[in-house]
């Protein structure tokens, strides 16, 4: 946990020569801690450029002896052109968006999706400007597409050694850390010392003033006059302690309260903050967005934004058609079997909730007896109503596959959690937290939840609870890439057999 600060400031509680001698032993000198940071910025900076260059050339050599069967020409080499060109472009955006801070560094992993991103726009804009300028016969097609493979991975890699370093470096006593003052009533900061670690954070709190409150039956002009008091001597601390950020730790009910905190701490050479309490606990990734001239702390996201949305349907429907196409004779043979095996229909509809708990009809291959009365009752081991054909299709999920017309329809996707029938819906949402949020996509013929095992039969709320788990980190980390895995996964992984009855 954090370690003690400094100085526990309480109104009335003056400085005494110890604490004196242990704040000027912890001031450094700011520009020794401006150049330490900026060094460590730097050198994150510089791995990822001695990682592109080095990349293309390692990739640049392998091809002249393994190929050509001669050493690299000498000079800078096509695949070192191209090298340098994605090198500005990726420094140049990291930069922008502060990729290379210590902050972004203790705070993120590796930044696999962003890092891929990147890495994928540099060279749509190589490729790009190379058409434009009718150069691209210039340089080696298969020293560019062997460095476009190689560069993201040692990126990716080069990129978490570096994360690694960073965090063993910055300790709450090296050079660079930046230092804090808390500012609020006792109660807030005690709850902000038992959810946060110092050594997590990234900084060393030097101070702690806390504001006095005044108990039931005062009047306003006293409250006024004794927080006036409290901010006053506060102040005074944070212009003896000099340190980096102040925190404001006031709750936002207490509107008046945080106006005159500002209106105080403006008047300090120190970076100001507002820390919305148990709020920031619950969503530590809170960003400040604009709509329009609008601004508000950004809770969540749409799951998929437009881009992503088209990208997703482009790759569905085009899987989708060809799957359909390509599976055009096993859907026959399957039909024949069911209408030979038992007396009913071939296709089994059912009403299921979709994207924003619109209402579908979900398309599956009958796997089991039709009966008269109309209550659901899901799957169970050894269900008599399961047929004989009916048990292979469902052991080898082709009874799914149907769903690709959903998908032609715009009702389903590929991938997504999968939709449940609707008395399951109606009933699991008022019993499991957060179980609505699965509507925030489209559903899917396959998922995230169904590649690792959990899929069938649900006879506790537990199991449903690990299902919803899964299916919420499928929306929050969406990725194409992600999507490929789990069709992948889906064929391969015996994990996505399971439960299958």
């Amino acid at each position: 946990m954090f370690q003690e600060p400094i100085h526990k400031m309480h109104p009335g509680v003056p400085i005494n020569a110890a604490d004196r001698r242990d704040v000027w032993a912890a001031l450094l000198p700011r520009r020794r801690r401006a150049a330490f940071r900026l060094g460590i910025s730097t050198a994150v900076a510089a791995a990822d450029l001695l990682t592109i260059l080095g990349t293309a050339y390692a990739v640049d050599v392998i091809y002249s002896f393994g190929v050509l069967g001669e050493f690299p020409p000498s000079g800078v080499s096509g695949g070192l052109q191209i090298a340098g060109l994605v090198a500005v472009m990726v420094l140049l955006t990291n930069l922008a968006r502060e990729e290379y801070s210590i902050e972004t560094s203790l705070s993120h992993g590796p930044h696999l999706r962003r890092t891929a991103t990147l890495w994928i726009s540099a060279w749509a804009v190589v490729l790009i400007l190379g058409f434009a300028t009718k150069t691209t016969n210039d340089f080696s097609r298969i020293v560019s597409l062997g460095f476009f493979l190689a560069g993201l991975p040692m990126m990716i890699a080069v990129r978490a050694g570096m994360i690694g370093l960073v965090r063993r470096a910055i300790t709450p006593g090296s050079a660079s850390i930046n230092r804090v003052h808390l500012v609020g009533f006792e109660e807030d900061i005690a709850r902000f010392y038992a959810h946060n670690d110092a050594e997590a954070l990234g900084l060393r709190v030097i101070g702690t003033s806390y504001l006095r409150r005044i108990e039931g039956g005062s009047d306003g002009l006293a409250r006024h006059t004794q927080l006036a008091e409290d901010l006053d001597l506060a102040v005074s601390v944070v212009r003896f302690l000099r340190p980096d950020d102040v925190f404001i730790l006031v709750p936002w009910s207490e509107a008046d309260d945080i106006e005159r905190c500002i209106d105080a701490f403006l008047r300090v050479p120190a970076a100001l903050h507002l820390r919305p309490g148990a709020v920031m606990d619950r969503f530590p990734d809170l960003k400040v967005g604009r709509v329009g001239r609008l601004s508000g702390l950004s809770i969540g996201r749409r799951p998929l934004q437009a881009g992503e949305i088209l990208l997703k349907r482009a790759v569905d429907l085009t899987l989708a058609v060809t799957a359909l196409v390509m599976l055009a004779p096993l859907f026959a043979a399957v039909a024949v079997l069911i209408k030979l095996d038992s007396p009913g229909p071939v296709f089994f509809r059912q009403r299921r909730y979709g994207f924003n708990q619109q209402p579908f009809g979900v398309y599956k291959f009958r796997s089991m007896k039709t009966e008269g009365d109309a209550v659901f009752r899901q799957a169970s081991r050894n269900d008599t109503r399961i047929t004989r054909i009916g048990a292979v299709l469902r052991r080898s999920n082709i009874d799914e596959l149907p769903q690709l017309i959903n998908v032609l329809r715009g009702e389903m996707a590929l991938v997504g959690p999968r939709p449940h029938a609707l008395a399951h819906d109606r009933s699991f949402e008022r019993r499991i937290a957060h179980y609505a949020r699965r509507h925030n996509v489209m559903p899917g013929i396959t998922g995230w939840a169904q590649v690792n095992g959990l899929r069938g039969e649900t006879l506790t709320d537990l199991d449903m609870e690990r299902r919803v788990a899964h299916d919420l980190h499928y929306i929050d980390n969406w990725s194409i890439w992600l999507d490929l895995r789990i069709m992948v996964q889906t064929v391969v992984s015996p994990r996505a057999y399971n439960n299958a009855f």
